[in-house]
């Protein structure tokens, strides 16, 4: 992934009402939802969340499979592991398994 590719996912992200959609597509994982029960779960109106579905379809991070009549919505888990990859790749000085480990107790005698 390129910074222009991250920093437009980012972008796509930063509205507040485009994260809760995204994250709770994300909590239901491969199974999805449909466009009511994500309006439901949020207490969106519909035409908001026709708004800001189309925002995240058309970054990638949300895909749309007809169903019928009504419309299922998945997270692009890929996508995101591959932003969170991208924002890790340089952790600890190009050692991302540094990161996740906890931070080292501090040693006697040293001041925070």
């Amino acid at each position: 992934m390129q910074r222009d590719e991250a920093a437009a996912l980012f972008s796509s992200l930063g509205s507040g009402i485009r994260l809760d959609i995204f994250r709770l597509l994300v909590r239901a994982g491969t199974d999805g939802m449909v466009a009511g029960e994500i309006a439901t779960a949020l207490t969106l109106p519909a035409n908001n969340l026709s708004f800001h579905l189309k925002g995240l379809t058309h970054a990638g991070l949300v895909s749309v499979t007809p169903e019928g009549r009504y419309q299922r919505y998945r997270a692009n888990l890929a996508l995101m592991n591959a932003l969170v990859d991208y924002l890790t790749a340089e952790c600890c000085a190009g050692q991302p398994e540094l990161c996740l480990a906890p931070p080292a107790e501090p040693t006697a005698g040293s001041s925070n």
